[in-house]
């Protein structure tokens, strides 16, 4: 996504969606997590860089939240769930990764769902789904804020941000 900024350079946002990892939660129920990396100018976002892992539930919470919180806008789909999973099928690893990436950048194209604290929370946070809502519902000892610059500070894979 690109807008033009007050100081005349081009706002972007980029996300990316990759690095599928294999987990298991017991010998029956293995999933798959991604990383999701942004790298943005853009004010609407705490963190300039940021890198999380989530998984295919967790954006399928991501989808309804938003849907349900903006619900004049029609928002993208997200590839289908796999009821039977085949952890070890690279293509459709890699089509599930490449629709849950389309999902994002079109989600991130819209200033209305861009004002959402969940997908940011979602984005440049590792708190749960659970969190996230009590975050957002004001139910915790700290902001979404304070909850990105936690993550961020644990999480050092870029440099330091000047503040």
């Amino acid at each position: 996504m690109e807008n033009k900024m007050k100081d005349g350079k081009k706002e972007f946002i980029t996300v990316w969606v990759r690095d599928p990892q294999i987990q298991k939660e017991d010998s029956w129920h293995p999933f798959v997590d991604y990383e999701i990396c942004v790298h943005t100018n853009s004010m609407c976002f705490t963190k300039k860089t940021s890198c999380v892992r989530r998984r295919y539930k967790e954006f399928a919470w991501l989808r309804q939240r938003l849907q349900d919180n903006a619900v004049l806008i029609s928002l993208p789909e997200i590839p289908p769930k796999i009821t039977f999973l085949s952890t070890s099928n690279a293509k459709v690893l890699e089509q599930r990764r490449q629709g849950l990436q389309e999902f994002l950048e079109k989600v991130l194209q819209s200033n209305i769902l861009l004002s959402d604290s969940r997908l940011h929370l979602f984005l440049q946070s590792q708190l749960s789904t659970t969190e996230i809502e009590a975050c957002v519902s004001g139910l915790t000892d700290y902001t979404v804020s304070d909850a990105v610059h936690r993550h961020a500070t644990s999480n050092q894979r870029f440099p330091v941000e000047e503040a």
